[in-house]
């Protein structure tokens, strides 16, 4: 009795595949976006150039991929390495490096301007529904909204 049970279950659940479904999908949308800002800096004479008129267009540059990586570290984080080396129980050298990766789409320059005599500043803005729209338009992420079996 109980190998005939087996039997019929096993058969039950093998034939499950060949019933035919149709699912229904739906986008998911969250309920707000929030807007990251940046700014990043870089001073002008610094920069390499002939002049002072390609100096500051170096440091504008500059201080524009700054706040692209001010943006990067909001959004992805930071990731830290330290070392310490010890000698006689003393440290004798400490370490620490900082590297941010990420991809940015969709942010935005808002303004660029200089700050006193020798730096410029850019500040950038990320909307993250305009993120969401370039996403959907590449990823079409969904999930189920409704399966009929026939």
């Amino acid at each position: 009795m109980k190998l005939f049970l087996l039997i019929t279950i096993l058969a039950i659940s093998g034939c499950s595949n060949m019933i035919d479904k149709q699912v229904e999908w739906e986008t998911i949308e969250p309920e707000n976006y929030p807007v990251l800002r940046s700014v990043g800096y870089a001073p002008i004479d610094s920069q390499r150039g002939n002049n002072k008129t390609a100096k500051t267009l170096m440091a504008i540059k500059a201080s524009k991929l700054d706040a692209y990586r001010e943006l990067a570290e909001q959004v992805y984080g930071q990731k830290i390495d330290g070392d310490q080396v010890l000698a006689n129980l003393v440290i004798v050298d400490t370490q620490l490096q900082a590297s941010v990766e990420g991809v940015i789409r969709g942010a935005r320059v808002i303004k660029s301007y200089p700050v006193g005599e020798n730096s410029y500043a850019t500040e950038l803005e990320l909307d993250f529904s305009q993120v969401q729209d370039i996403y959907l338009s590449t990823a079409k992420p969904r999930k189920v909204k409704k399966v009929r079996y026939y």
